[in-house]
């Protein structure tokens, strides 16, 4: 690399593989750390953050000791080169990308972007892992056995699985296709096994459960589901939930036969829980989070975006990168998802065809997200009776959940004016749909 092309570099400012530094500090070893787990990088000294070349003064006594001091602290051999710009010179140090751990002090550091971070907990495990080639997932499990197979969801894995795996017909040996799913292996069930297929995985793994709420507010819960089982059930359980209880399906008819027309796309939803558990970092103590609103619904889940992907490559073919293959894979077998990539891009076109807003996807500190949206022209919520707007519907769940309070109360929690309330209240009690009940200073209303 020429001066001209560090010049270049210089003016395009710091990325997540280049830092500038007025003088050398024994803390920017944690920088190259950081470099060395990522991606590889580079320091400049002499160069500050507004991008202007102020030159280093010790240059002899810094080529002389910094190979040392950065190969006996971090073990490895940087490339070091003194720079020319007219009167002044800058030092690079250069490190390459490293295939083992690197530590300073016992500690280990990534870069986010241009931001080195120090690695702890759940995040310190997952970089462990992918370091040595190895998935949460493939980690063996004690004190698990065949007992503890759910054998009514293994068969029911057997049914769906035929068309892809089709020697399932003949093999009757449980274990022999645990081996061939690579659930199983030299004796030991791994932790793909007991997601897909324990009787209660959440005895090993007690995070591993799912929720549902309903909110009127981001504060105001009025009712939640717990949903524990294995991966396969939990699928089956969370869609039957906002199926028959979270969600509203308007029912029509194609010639004789009845059918139902739920809120949301089904298809999107059911790769939207199955992607949210396949992808799971099943390390971090939250769970699959699903909340639904009059106008959307939520889901949030602990997970780790590659970091080859970008949210806006989510929203194209991208590659798949699976947090859990083993768990994908098993997923993929039994049909439940069809090409491994297209997930997100399936999701987006099943809601346009639907005739809905774009589902949102969104990613902050370890949390993946993605909302669904109603169509805004729609302008009522079929949440309560048909033809009662947003904020009656958001009312009346609020009386379902605060009997007896009145009027200047549901006007704080709506954060709206009274003037409001009082019409709201009177559009439900035209719909029959709450009363009065009470003394003017002591009664409030109910819902009948």
């Amino acid at each position: 690399m020429n001066n001209t092309q560090i010049a270049d570099i210089i003016k395009n400012g710091e990325t997540q593989m280049l830092e500038f530094k007025r003088q050398w500090k024994d803390d920017y070893l944690k920088t190259l750390c950081a470099f060395a787990n990522t991606d590889g990088g580079i320091i400049l000294l002499g160069v500050d953050d507004n991008n202007q070349i102020f030159g280093v003064q010790n240059i002899q006594n810094l080529i002389e000791t910094l190979p040392n001091k950065i190969n006996n602290n971090l073990g490895i051999i940087p490339h070091i080169e003194v720079l020319n710009f007219d009167d002044k010179k800058v030092i690079l140090i250069e490190v390459k990308k490293s295939y083992a751990t690197i530590s300073y002090h016992g500690v280990f550091y990534i870069r986010s972007g241009s931001v080195t971070i120090q690695l702890n907990g759940s995040e310190l495990t997952r970089f462990l892992l992918e370091k040595y080639g190895i998935t949460w997932d493939s980690l063996e499990v004690d004190n698990f056995s065949p007992a503890d197979i759910d054998l009514n969801t293994f068969e029911r894995f057997k049914k769906l699985a035929q068309y892809r795996l089709p020697y399932l017909e003949q093999e009757k040996d449980i274990l022999d296709i645990f081996s061939k799913l690579n659930l199983y292996n030299n004796g030991n069930f791994n932790r793909a096994a007991v997601l897909l297929f324990g009787k209660n995985p959440q005895k090993y793994f007690t995070q591993s459960f799912s929720k549902i709420g309903k909110f009127i507010t981001n504060i105001d819960l009025i009712s939640d589901d717990i949903i524990e089982g294995n991966l396969f059930e939990q699928v089956e359980t969370i869609l039957g939930l906002l199926k028959v209880k979270y969600l509203k399906s308007i029912i029509y008819y194609d010639g004789i036969y009845r059918k139902e027309r739920m809120e949301y796309p089904e298809t999107a939803l059911r790769e939207a829980v199955i992607n949210a558990l396949i992808h799971r970092d099943y390390t971090n103590n939250s769970n699959l989070q699903i909340k639904v609103f009059d106008k959307k619904l939520l889901m949030t889940n602990g997970a780790a975006l590659p970091r080859q992907l970008s949210i806006d490559m989510l929203k194209k073919q991208h590659p798949s990168l699976p947090g859990n293959p083993i768990i994908a894979k098993v997923f993929y077998s039994a049909g439940l998802i069809e090409s491994w990539g297209r997930g997100t891009l399936n999701i987006i076109n099943e809601c346009k065809n639907y005739s809905l807003p774009e589902p949102e996807y969104d990613y902050k500190a370890y949390y993946f997200s993605i909302t669904f949206s109603k169509d805004i022209s729609e302008g009522v919520s079929e949440g309560v009776n048909e033809g009662v707007n947003e904020g009656v519907n958001q009312l009346y769940h609020l009386i379902i959940k605060y009997p007896n309070k009145k009027t200047p109360f549901f006007a704080g929690k709506l954060n709206t004016s009274v003037k409001n309330i009082e019409r709201w209240l009177k559009k439900l009690k035209d719909q029959n749909k709450i009363e009065f009940k009470g003394a003017p200073k002591t009664g409030g209303y109910f819902v009948k």
